[in-house]
This record gives structure tokens, C-alpha cells and sequence, in this order.
């Protein structure tokens, strides 16, 4: 049972799972939002889609045998297409334009030469195969896809061979960076060791801008494969996010400024040595930025206030943050007393707190649960993130001031990107 919003992408999604006449009722949209008397209304009236009673339909679907015709299943095998083309550069920019298979800005035409000299950049061989990716777990069929196919979607991004090890550890990891949600998602990648200084990828000033070609191709090649290899990114199909994310294009790509930081890198507190390359992923919602430096009290900086900002508030439960902080913020919250990364989260988690009554108001926000639980009320102050390990905290930025961003995302993993040399 889905809403009539979804009828194409439920439909499609059954069919491409090789149930075409799978049985689906569907309700008038939107469910958010409305009183328990609009929900009833929905219940007693029809389906909107079928016309048709809707709860006498649903229990005639669920109990009625099913036809010869709704028995049959199978399985889909995702398009490949020709093994080559040939046209004038113009007319092959807008076939893969015209079949989806871009970020509807040029490419660079993967050519056999091309994707032979990105191959060259690993020593796994063109048909292994590296992962598997849906762009929603559960929701649709997985793809696998080989290196050769990742390198085709590498050079379309614009990446250069020495890119392909790093895109080779994101494509492994199976994480579409266009995740189908009504909620417009993005994603993040950690870039920690010795390959962000092999690739001259930018951590100083600009680092999250568009001034760096390894950092710009990298985040575009996670987006690309995102469409090609997983069938993501077909808005109203397998793509739902109900205004879209500008971060798609590129995603956050972070490589880490740990020279200048006053902590261990971020991989090597994940269990990584310091002499090693690693991509660390978080995904979520938004980012939002912030500016503070010493002399502002005991408070560490303004990373409380941003942390209380309302546009993360509401989804604070659900996903984490991921504070990304100029060095100057950094090494100024040590100058405050907090020499360590665990002693802010831990201020954090006591000093950002909501009342019980603003979390029943926030969409996808939850109470605690357990004993305690019975005795709250909604005036009790409760923490905003609950543990320590929601807050996450990268040290990136060229020192011209003193800003931090807040990123709402949870911590996924993390993978070796040597091992795809």
C-alpha cells in the first residue's frame, strides 16, 4: 500500500523486480501531517488510482489466489548497452545526455583509449567485479558492476588515472551518493593518509569549493556511477527527494588538513595506521555554517549554537554531526580546555538539549525509551543527541578565519583505498 504520489515509482519498481502485476492499493496523498479523522476518511473512501473501495480492495488483495498471470517472477538485468559507438563528438554528448547516463553537464567521451589508461591505474583486473549498489537498500534491485565499468564512469567525470584507486574504495563500498528518499540526501567522503597530497587535493583555503580538479572529479565520479551503475538518480523513479540537494552534483568531498589539526587524523580513530589511505563516508541531510574563535567564552565556541540550530533540530535523532572545523576553530577549542575530540562531544551532549514537548514536534525525532521514559514530562530537558558518537569531528580549512560547518550526518564506514592501487 503506497500513495498515489508513488504509483509510477511502486509500479516501475515491482515490474523491474519482475512482478509486473503485483497487487498494490494506493491511498490519496498526502499521509503527513493529517488529523486522525482526515486518515479515517482516506481508509473508508477509494483508492484513487483503482476507484475502487479501498479497504475491501486491500483485504480482496491480500486473500484472493493469486492468477496464473501474478505468479510469475523473475529477474531484471540491468542495460549495458553496445560494447562501442561511433559519431561525432557532438551527437555522442547528447546520446548519453539524452539516456540519462549524465549529471546533464558535458562528460569527457570515455574512449577506449581513456578507460585503457585508467585501468592501467590499478592492478585489479577490468572484469573483476567491486561491489554491488541500489540506490535505496531494500527498496530496489541491486547492480554489480566491474573496474571497467567504474573507469567508463571515472573518465566521464573528468578524474585522471591517479584518481581511480580512491573512486575504485567509493564504488566498493556499494553507498549510491543519490539515495531515493522523500528527503533530499547527501552524501559525504573523508579523504585521510598520504594520497591527498599524491593527488594535490585541496584541504586548505577553498577546500570544499570548486577550486580543485581531484577533489571536483572524485565527488562528480561517485555521482555518475550513482546513475550508471545502480540505475539512481531518475527522478520520480529511483530518485524521490521532493526538492533535490545542489551537493548532488559533487557531494562533500573532505580531504582532512591534518598537519594543521591538534588531533589524530579521523581514519586512524577508526583503526587505520597514519601511513595509510582511507575514505571515510557519513550521509544525511544539510550543512550549515558557523564562525567563532577564542575569546568567546567558555562555551566551546559557537558549535553550540550551531548544534541548537533549527534546521537540524528535526532530524537530530535521526541522523548525526559531523562537525567539520577550520584548524583556527580547532586548535582554539584546545585554547578553551578541550584537548581532546571526545571531551566536546561529551559538553556537547550535555549542554544541547531540548524539551520533551519541542521533540514531539519535530518530524522523525525520538524520545527516549526504556524505564526512564515513564517519568518525563513535556517540560523535561533531554539531550538533543543522546551519545557521545553522534558527534563526529573533521579538521578542514586554510586558517583565513575562524569557521566551522555543521553537516546533520551519521558516520557509515570506512575502506582502505591502497588496497585498490
Amino acid at each position: 500500500m503506497v500513495t498515489i504520489a508513488f504509483k509510477d515509482l511502486a509500479r516501475t519498481n515491482a515490474a523491474k523486480r519482475g512482478m509486473p502485476l503485483q497487487r498494490i492499493c494506493f491511498t490519496p496523498h498526502p499521509v503527513w501531517g493529517k488529523t486522525d479523522e482526515q486518515m479515517y476518511a482516506y481508509l473508508e473512501g477509494n483508492d484513487p488510482v483503482n476507484n475502487t473501495p479501498l479497504m475491501p480492495e486491500v483485504i480482496a488483495a491480500l486473500t484472493k489466489p493469486l492468477t496464473d498471470d501474478e505468479k510469475k517472477s523473475g529477474q531484471v538485468t540491468p542495460p549495458v548497452g553496445a560494447p562501442t559507438f561511433t559519431d561525432t563528438s557532438d551527437n555522442l554528448q547528447q546520446y548519453f545526455l539524452d539516456n540519462g547516463m549524465t549529471d546533464f553537464m558535458p562528460i569527457t567521451l570515455p574512449t577506449q583509449e581513456k578507460v585503457d589508461a585508467m585501468l592501467k591505474a590499478t592492478s585489479h583486473k577490468p572484469d573483476e567485479v567491486v561491489g554491488k549498489m541500489t540506490p535505496a537498500q531494500g527498496a530496489f534491485p541491486a547492480w554489480s558492476y566491474t573496474v571497467q565499468q567504474v573507469a567508463v564512469n571515472a573518465v566521464m567525470a573528468g578524474a585522471i588515472p591517479d584518481y581511480f584507486p580512491t573512486i575504485l574504495a567509493i564504488a566498493s563500498t556499494g553507498i549510491s551518493a543519490l539515495f531515493s528518499s522523500t528527503n533530499s540526501l547527501v552524501s559525504a567522503a573523508i579523504i585521510n593518509g598520504p594520497v591527498r597530497d599524491k593527488l594535490q587535493m585541496n584541504y586548505g583555503i577553498g577546500a570544499m569549493g570548486p577550486f580543485n580538479q581531484a577533489n571536483a572529479a572524485i565527488g562528480r565520479a561517485w555521482t555518475i556511477m550513482s546513475k550508471n551503475l545502480d540505475g539512481g538518480g531518475i527522478a520520480g523513479e529511483t530518485y524521490m527527494g521532493s526538492q533535490g540537494n545542489i551537493i548532488n552534483y559533487n557531494n562533500l568531498i573532505i580531504p582532512e588538513n591534518e598537519k594543521d589539526s591538534p588531533w589524530p587524523p579521523f581514519h586512524v580513530q577508526k583503526g587505520f595506521k597514519p601511513e595509510e589511505s582511507v575514505v571515510s563516508f557519513f550521509f544525511g541531510f544539510n550543512i550549515t555554517q558557523g564562525q567563532g574563535g577564542k575569546g568567546l567564552g567558555v562555551k566551546p565556541i559557537p558549535l553550540y549554537n550551531v548544534a541548537m540550530s533549527a534546521n537540524v533540530a528535526p532530524f537530530a535523532s535521526l541522523f548525526g554531526a559531523l562537525f567539520i572545523l577550520d584548524p583556527l576553530v580547532a586548535n582554539g577549542l584546545g585554547d578553551l580546555g578541550f584537548k581532546t575530540k571526545d571531551q566536546i562531544a561529551d559538553w556537547l551532549v550535555k549542554n544541547t538539549t531540548v524539551t520533551v514537548k519541542d521533540v514531539k514536534m519535530m518530524l522523525f525525532s525520538g524520545l527516549p525509551r526504556g524505564p526512564e521514559a515513564a517519568s518525563l514530562t513535556d517540560d523535561s530537558v533531554i539531550p538533543k543527541w543522546a551519545r557521545a558518537d553522534a558527534y563526529n569531528f573533521v579538521v578542514c580549512g586554510g586558517q583565513t578565519n575562524p569557521y566551522h560547518q555543521l553537516a546533520n550526518m551519521s558516520y557509515r564506514l570506512s575502506v582502505s583505498i591502497d588496497k585498490w592501487a
